[in-house]
């Protein structure tokens, strides 16, 4: 037999990265600060790349329900929730989710990855998945463990979403599945005109807010309630990791299919249950979430004020209305030099390459928070005037 280790190698792209010293993953971060910087290598850096929009993740009230989660309730759940681990706490935070989202019940996930996994009991191996091009590595894993036909339609393209459409089996089931804020590009789903299109053609809407709900929305409700469009969403799925400064995640959608899932989604049934400390955590910012909208405003006002300064110094940033900067540069070798180039000028941002992006898409991912200051923005944006001129990119 071949030996199985023989291909794990990194990608040829990475040696030429690894010989400069620009890899730029795995970077350990020893301290998280309560203002928009970390500490790196015991270098403090801006946080340029978090998705910590609401920089709740540090916030003493968040800190505070988890310690008293944990004096109460201790540091782990001991099993799945099906068995012995679920908790009133639990229960407690799905049913506010639930709330929150106009929906009939919801589930608590240990991640956000693992809440879109769950989807994957909705499919089978007859069914037909229509897929936005751009959605995420857990949406795609979700349909690929259900056995069903994935259709990948052109990112936000209507026009061939509703080819793939007429052109399905009339007798599988269809789901539509996309999201509201995408992760890379910062763009929004059109959700009108893919809402319509689910109800013309008799498909269930499935829409990941893992980056949006809490930021986007007049309640904080996610790029469902920015459009105006709760009720036209079946089931939503979100991440804590972004917004609500913690880690776990959830699905939210009729009663009928939250009891379902909970008793066929393996990702549920067979993980340990949401620690005490991030339940407390997450109820604790869905508090803040829908008392503080200065804090999704001034995130969302400091990546309009950043997107003007990094365009203006010539670097091509997209058309994202939300608070991720995708700054382009295309090759994988360039990316990674000018993430280290940022890196040493004491900015910490994120480089993404395939298969995070299409090939020949790399990027420089940029995102602001409610913590940074108009000086940090100044930092980033001089940060990239002086690595982009060293590195030719830029006049």
């Amino acid at each position: 037999m071949l030996d199985a280790f023989d291909r794990c190698r990194l990608h040829d792209d990475f040696r030429p990265v690894t010989e400069l010293g620009a890899y730029p993953y795995y970077r350990p971060v020893e301290e998280r600060l309560a203002t928009g910087e970390v500490v790196v290598g015991g270098r403090v850096l801006v946080a340029a790349g978090s998705n910590d929009y609401l920089g709740l993740s540090a916030d003493p009230r968040l800190k505070d329900a988890a310690c008293r989660a944990i004096r109460s309730l201790g540091t782990g759940t001991s099993g799945s929730r099906l068995v012995n681990g679920s908790l009133a706490l639990h229960e407690t935070l799905e049913g506010r989710l639930a709330a929150f989202l106009g929906q009939e019940a919801a589930m608590v996930t240990p991640t956000g990855f693992l809440a879109n996994l769950a989807l994957s009991a909705l499919a089978g191996p007859r069914d037909t998945v229509l897929a936005d091009q751009l959605i995420h590595a857990s949406l795609i894993d979700a349909v690929r463990l259900s056995r069903a036909r994935l259709r990948r339609y052109r990112h936000n393209d209507l026009d061939h979403l509703e080819r793939l459409l007429a052109g399905s089996d009339p007798a599988a089931a269809g789901l539509i599945v996309t999201e509201g804020m995408f992760s890379t590009t910062g763009t929004l789903c059109d959700l009108p005109g893919t809402a319509a299109l689910a109800r013309r053609h008799g498909a269930r809407l499935v829409l990941d807010g893992a980056h949006d709900i809490g930021l986007l929305g007049p309640g904080g409700r996610g790029a469902a309630e920015h459009h105006g469009l709760l009720p036209a969403v079946d089931l939503h799925t979100m991440a804590f990791s972004k917004c609500l400064g913690t880690t776990g995640g959830a699905v939210a959608g009729p009663e009928q299919i939250m009891v379902y899932l909970r008793h066929h989604a393996r990702s549920m049934v067979f993980s340990a249950a949401l620690s005490p400390s991030s339940t407390a955590a997450a109820l604790a910012a869905l508090d803040i979430v829908e008392t503080e909208p200065e804090r999704r405003h001034r995130a969302l006002a400091a990546a309009a004020r950043l997107r003007a300064d990094l365009a203006g110094l010539g670097f091509g940033t997209g058309a994202s209305p939300t608070t991720i900067i995708p700054v382009h540069v295309g090759d994988v070798v360039l990316c990674c030099r000018l993430w280290r180039e940022l890196f040493e000028e004491g900015v910490f941002a994120t480089a993404m390459v395939p298969p995070g992006v299409p090939d020949g898409q790399s990027l420089i991912r940029v995102s602001t928070t409610a913590l940074h200051t108009d000086a940090q923005l100044d930092r980033i944006a001089s940060a990239f005037a002086a690595a982009g001129r060293r590195l030719g990119m830029i006049p």
